[in-house]
């Protein structure tokens, strides 16, 4: 597996804090606001962001270290 990944934000719940991130191949991940890198728990819905995956607690890849990249 990569260390890093390119997406778009595809969807974010401000409220739940939680969001996904569509990565390559369409594939989306899940993220959790904790995930956001800058620590503002916060990023604007169809960003370009990088990302790295990790196994989630219930066994499927998340997204993790979610980081806003200049357009």
């Amino acid at each position: 597996m990569k260390d890093t990944y390119t997406g778009r934000v595809a969807a974010f719940d401000e409220h739940r804090g939680w969001g996904e991130v569509a990565g390559p191949g369409g594939t989306h991940y899940p993220f959790h606001c904790t995930s956001v890198a800058d620590g503002t728990r916060m990023i604007p819905v169809d960003v370009g962001v990088d990302f790295r995956l990790v196994v989630g607690p219930l066994g499927g890849l998340e997204a993790v270290a979610v980081r806003q990249v200049p357009s």
